[in-house]
């Protein structure tokens, strides 16, 4: 094998196991995003029935009232 053509091999195995260590850091970084994601979205599930139970529980609040008297 001429030095040229090893030389262009050592240069594409450094090139790859670049690429393999930046595409194991994006993985991590996009699981941990993943658990963060599913958190959150629990966190606003829990918030809006906490906010629905509260609306629900505050007197004359009800859909009833909302509604024209039936003289309308």
């Amino acid at each position: 094998m001429t030095d040229e053509l090893q030389q262009r091999l050592i240069d594409l195995e450094a090139r790859l196991a670049f690429q393999d260590d930046a595409v194991q850091a994006l993985n991590d970084m996009v699981a941990k995003q993943q658990i963060e994601l599913d958190r959150m979205r629990r966190a606003l599930e829990l918030v809006a029935r906490r906010q629905a139970d509260l609306a629900a529980s505050l007197p004359g609040e009800s859909l009833e009232d909302d509604q024209p008297p039936p003289h309308y």
